[in-house]
């Protein structure tokens, strides 16, 4: 297998119909990370057998920051599907990016408790300015 090959036609087809969200489904998030993580093992493989190709290498990273963009937007857009697509391939970022959004939700709430908090004292402030 070359360093440029990608999945075949009947792996990709067998990819998509295992994934996909309804039957004319061929370009939905899932689908696309699970063609991409069948790509990234392949790729891996092939790295393991030729150490010094930084073309693929690239290209495999590439991939991996793909991945993690489109399940980064599942994550946000729909929670349960994400779940189950990491627990379907087994991905171990799957976890890294869970709590990667909780610590954003809370620095978010956080945040928005602090800003209540000095717009109340700010008010208060102007208060007693005016009296």
């Amino acid at each position: 297998m070359s360093a440029q090959s990608m999945l075949d036609k009947k792996a990709k087809e067998r990819l998509i119909k295992k994934f996909r969200t309804h039957e004319t489904d061929t370009g939905s998030s899932q689908v696309q990370i699970a063609i991409l993580t069948e790509e990234i093992k392949e790729l891996t493989d092939h790295l393991k057998k030729h150490k010094h190709d930084f073309s693929s290498r690239r290209g495999l990273l590439k991939k991996v920051g793909e991945r993690r963009k489109l399940l980064k937007y599942l994550l946000k857009e729909d929670a349960a599907a994400f779940q189950k697509l990491a627990d379907q391939l087994k991905l171990k970022i799957a976890d890294k990016l869970n709590e990667e959004e909780e610590e954003e939700k809370k620095k978010e709430s956080k945040y928005t408790e602090e800003d209540a908090a000095t717009d109340a004292a700010n008010k208060e402030e102007s208060d007693a300015d005016e009296k």
